[in-house]
């Protein structure tokens, strides 16, 4: 949380320096009103200048106090240290354009020689007051974006725990159908059962590629024993893949579904396949004419929104019935 308080993003600098050259501008009109016959194009140019070193030092006594001074003290004090660094940052990056322009035939220069160290503070004043405003627009920024950050993880939270009890549902009405066909069976089927809630009971979100095919096979060992191992999985390789991140659960709802809507009593194949930019599981079971998107694929749809991961297709062939999880391009 300190982390994001204390974070200002390069959109922030780029606001930080385009209000410098407004103030350089600002500048220039306060020296134009001082001395009507001064150059006009050297005074802007001093006054810009002023202005960028002033960003220029903004960017880097703000970024290092940031990074290596407010993390380490009170956070009450936070707002006087950066308030400091505010003034520091226009004492000296006037005093840097002064110096740079001083042997120069600027007029403007000649203008305020003898007292330039009394606009130096006074430059420092200003930019702090400037400071105050953009703290205030930097900290409330932060703000609404941690708020949103928190409805949005409310919101997958509450699909996650919507999608927890339908999983488990379906799975404990597999076992309990075997108890009275196999008992050694269904006792096998609880072990497995418990290996699969054990490596899915973790509060990320996303979990690598790698990590679900594990529970995939976890949850189609499950099926097996019930079904005599006639559910069989094909999954293309994806060592290349392996570290990519997707929902939790994503493909093996897939799976489950393609169990659920495509067995027929006789041997199932399903079919997990590979892309860069997507992940297709298809099944050469039976097939539906009317596919609607229920509990579990409207869970995985809103939970690719929710997490900008991407989308999910369906799409029929005369072949297999088949879902894809379209990922979006990173690059």
């Amino acid at each position: 949380m300190i982390k994001d308080e204390l974070k200002i993003s390069s959109k922030d600098w780029l606001n930080i320096l385009i209000i410098g050259i407004l103030f350089g501008f600002f500048q220039s009109l306060i020296f134009y009103f001082l001395n009507k016959d001064l150059q006009t194009i050297s005074t802007i140019v001093f006054s810009i200048s002023t202005a960028f070193f002033i960003a220029i030092f903004a960017m880097v006594l703000i970024s290092s106090s940031n990074r290596f001074i407010l993390p380490k003290i009170d956070k009450k004090y936070w707002s006087i240290f950066s308030l400091f660094f505010s003034f520091l940052s226009g004492f000296f990056g006037f005093l840097s354009a002064f110096f740079i322009y001083l042997n120069t035939n600027f007029e403007v220069i000649a203008l305020i020689s003898s007292f330039w160290i009394s606009i130096a503070v006074v430059v420092g004043f200003l930019t702090l007051l400037i400071a105050l405003i953009l703290h205030q627009f930097v900290f409330l920024k932060n703000k609404n974006s941690q708020i949103a950050k928190e409805i949005i993880e409310s919101k997958l939270k509450s699909l996650e725990n919507e999608l927890n009890p339908h999983f488990l549902f379906n799975a404990l009405n597999s076992v309990s159908q075997l108890i009275y066909i196999d008992k050694k069976k269904a006792e096998d089927a609880v072990l497995q059962l418990s290996k699969f809630l054990r490596n899915a009971i973790n509060k990320e979100s996303l979990v690598t590629l790698e990590n679900e095919i594990l529970m995939v096979k976890t949850y189609v060992g499950i099926e097996n024993i019930r079904f005599d191992n006639k559910v069989i999985l094909h999954i293309d390789d994806y060592k290349d893949l392996k570290l990519v991140k997707i929902p939790k659960f994503s493909i093996q709802l897939l799976v489950e579904n393609g169990i659920k809507h495509g067995y027929l009593g006789k041997e199932l194949n399903i079919y997990i396949k590979f892309d860069k930019n997507y992940i297709k599981v298809s099944n050469d079971g039976k097939k539906s004419s009317n596919i609607k998107f229920k509990t579990g694929l409207s869970n995985l749809e809103n939970r690719l929104k929710i997490l900008n991961i991407g989308e999910l297709e369906y799409v029929e062939d005369e072949r297999n019935m088949a879902f894809s999880i379209i990922l979006k391009d990173k690059n």
